[in-house]
């Protein structure tokens, strides 16, 4: 058996008769396109992707298996292989599995990219920003960090090579530009239909407060910053575009939670924690028409949204390496606490998903 974390043609013509290849690429279509042409016909071809990052225990995370072309014996023997992990097992086809990458991974990880660009377009350190302490802000500091203490290929492959992620990535930067020329022309009662249609097609009509993923005493205590006494207002225009995005492209996260990463999961959380309270989000619209004290974040937001999705759109990996780069090393100091606390995020919110 051979495992490949990328697909050299060399490494593939040196393989025995009869072997069994895969890689844990987090985008299949370039992987088996590589695999198809320079493998013989005798080698089996069975790949597979742990959804999760190297810094989180795989045990109960899921594990994709594709049984891409594979007798039923080469399958079991690579099963068998990796149950080590403790990783939950999911079959999938390897475009059904960069069809749900797209959906989970590559828009989510354009909402944090974008949070992260334009904090540092504004010259923002968040956490010492009284609006950006405590509840939903924590997740979104704490997971752009996250994302920015990464390596910028690793982003950039998933989003560019996979062929599904283009058109997710660009209505995501359509939904933020959308809701932002609503809310700069003080559309009130558009926007508020819009995002209330939004809502009802991803996470239904009902108030399920009961069955959130996260809840207040969960999203306050994982602060980076001091928590002001009164919360101050935010119109949550990246929280406001996901949902829109996933309205448009007739996406229910939900369907994908068997094979989703933790952070998507984080995600999902804050989101369904805005639109399941009907009194929290009439709040934030209510802002995001009389409120003038975000614009020029969410200006640089739109920016932002709008400059990820061209990279993409292009196949731009030079102008993404730059973008990530500039704004890692603005955030650098502060990625050893927040990778400690991004963690321990990533296990309340699994121990919650499971329950």
């Amino acid at each position: 058996m051979l495992f490949l974390t990328t697909t050299h043609a060399d490494i593939v013509l040196a393989t025995k008769q009869g072997a069994i290849v895969g890689g844990q690429t987090s985008c299949k279509a370039p992987e088996i396109a590589a695999f198809e042409k320079h493998l013989p016909e005798d080698v089996d071809i069975v790949s597979c992707h742990s959804l999760h990052g190297p810094n989180v225990d795989p045990k109960g995370q899921p594990l994709v298996l594709i049984k891409h072309r594979a007798s039923q014996e080469s399958f079991d023997k690579v099963e068998h292989v990796l149950s080590c992990l403790g990783s939950t097992h999911v079959y999938l086809s390897a475009s059904k599995h960069d069809r749900i990458t797209a959906d989970t991974q590559a828009v989510t990880h354009a909402a944090f990219l974008s949070m992260g660009k334009a904090w540092h377009a504004n010259a923002q350190f968040p956490w010492e920003i009284a609006r950006y302490v405590g509840g939903i802000e924590n997740v979104k500091i704490n997971l752009t960090l996250r994302i920015y203490s990464q390596k910028w290929h690793v982003y950039a492959g998933l989003a560019i090579l996979n062929p599904y992620a283009k058109k997710q990535i660009r209505q995501y930067a359509q939904s933020v530009t959308d809701l932002y020329k609503l809310m700069l022309g003080g559309h009130r009662e558009e926007l508020e239909a819009r995002i209330k249609k939004a809502g009802a097609r991803v996470f239904g009509a009902q108030n399920w407060d009961e069955d959130l993923l996260l809840k207040d005493e969960v999203l306050d205590r994982f602060s980076l910053g001091k928590k002001p006494e009164t919360p101050l207002p935010n119109n949550h225009l990246s929280l406001l575009a996901m949902v829109d995005c996933w309205s448009q492209l007739g996406i229910v996260p939900y369907d994908h939670m068997i094979c989703s990463t933790p952070l998507f999961r984080l995600w999902l959380g804050v989101t369904e924690y805005l639109f399941r309270k009907p009194t929290l989000l009439n709040e934030v619209i209510r802002i995001a028409i009389e409120d003038n004290t975000f614009r020029s974040d969410d200006l640089e937001f739109t920016f932002a949204a709008r400059g990820w999705s061209d990279c993409v759109t292009f196949g731009d990996f030079e102008g993404y390496k730059d973008r990530f780069v500039s704004t890692q090393n603005f955030f650098k100091e502060r990625f050893e606490d927040a990778t400690k606390v991004g963690n321990e995020m990533m296990k309340t919110i699994l121990e919650n998903t499971r329950k």
